[in-house]
């Protein structure tokens, strides 16, 4: 009988790869039984491995903030153009607009069809947002920032602490309401609510302003000494493989483009523009303490995000179930829930992650361990 696996933090990138899959697969479809069940499947990914670390519990912010971005969307619609259809739901006054607005419209009729198209494609974009969350839920920022290749250090701190931001405001709101409860302070809702805006502003500055100071403590992102031949050595590689990579993707979308030129353009491309990269990172001198290493579960978690993104773009790809029609009842094929459903092969396949504050096993149990 084999035990229980041991605990241990995913590589973030691993779980990058599996969120930005399912969002690649969001956004390939507008029905939305797959798009709920995206969302389901990051939902429980979630709370089978988030940690018990501050920044692991802001998705609950990205689901709220999902059913606004839904609502905001059929909003709109009503608002701005409603009335394409034949199911009248509501005769609204239009209110008229000058001509250089042409197109545009303010009220008017509401139809079914038009609310059922701004529902879907809310539930599509929240769907995205939704998996951002899971992603920042399950991956350490401050472990991802490590991660990042030596060239990308200056992109990859406006990345991690732009997508660390929501997280680092849920766990001040969470501080400052447990202090203000442990104090007791009355008011209103409102009165509640302005007093928390600005220390939950203020504390998420100064601790910006900590992690700031402390990487350029640590000479974070110091650049060493590059010849003149080497840096134009460096910007040849990435102009050029640019350039491949611009006439392989034209040649790919373009039907009339001569077909040898997308897998040359393309692949000589990367190439280039790899090499670049490895040697613009020769000029970031840093040292990491105990690199997050790549093992067999993260290139399972990974691909199970890929194997989903694949499945939608390539394999359902023209499928009517992708794009229901908006005077039908959305439906769902047992290939596109088959597909859909291997993303929850990361929660699965994953190890279960370190916790900060470990739950003490009650005498019982330890009884019976050592029995």
């Amino acid at each position: 009988m084999s035990g229980p696996r041991l605990s241990r933090d995913l590589h973030p990138g691993a779980w990058w790869l599996w969120a930005m899959g399912l969002a690649a697969a969001a956004t390939a479809t507008t029905n939305p039984l797959l798009l709920l069940m995206i969302v389901g499947i990051a939902g429980v990914t979630v709370s089978l491995r988030r940690s018990d670390h501050p920044w692991s519990r802001a998705f609950r912010l990205y689901l709220v903030f999902g059913l606004v971005i839904v609502v905001i969307r059929v909003l709109f619609r009503v608002l701005l153009g409603g009335g394409h259809g034949s199911v009248v739901l509501l005769e609204l006054p239009e209110i008229p607009l000058p001509e250089w607005v042409a197109g545009i419209r303010l009220l008017g009729t509401v139809t079914l069809e038009s609310v059922l198209a701004g529902l879907y494609d809310g539930i599509r974009l929240a769907t995205i947002v939704i998996c951002v969350g899971a992603a920042n839920s399950l991956a350490n920022p401050k472990r991802l920032l490590k991660s990042m290749p030596p060239a990308l250090y200056e992109i990859g701190t406006a990345i991690v602490v732009s997508v660390a931001l929501l997280p680092q405001l849920a766990d001040s709101l969470r501080r400052v309401r447990a202090a203000r409860q442990l104090r007791g302070v009355p008011g209103s809702r409102i009165g509640r609510l302005r007093g928390i805006v600005v220390p939950v502003m203020e504390d998420a500055l100064e601790r910006s302003m900590s992690l700031a100071a402390g990487m350029d403590a640590r000479g974070y992102g110091r650049a060493g000494d590059l010849t003149r031949a080497q840096r134009r050595t460096t910007g040849a590689l990435m102009l050029t493989g640019l350039v491949g990579i611009c006439f392989g993707t034209y040649a790919l979308l373009d039907q009339t483009a001569p077909r040898w030129l997308v897998v040359p353009g393309l692949t000589g491309g990367v190439a280039l523009a790899a090499g670049g990269f490895w040697s613009a990172g020769r000029r970031v001198q840093r040292s990491r303490y105990r690199p997050d290493r790549w093992l067999a579960a993260e290139t399972g978690v990974a691909l199970s995000g890929m194997a989903v993104a694949a499945g939608v773009l390539g394999g359902l790809h023209g499928d009517m179930v992708l794009h229901p029609p908006l005077d039908e009842v959305p439906t769902v094929t047992a290939t596109a829930l088959l597909v859909v459903m291997l993303g929850i092969v990361a929660a699965l396949i994953s190890p279960p992650p370190v916790l900060a504050h470990p739950v003490e096993p009650s005498r019982e149990v330890a009884d019976a361990r050592a029995a």
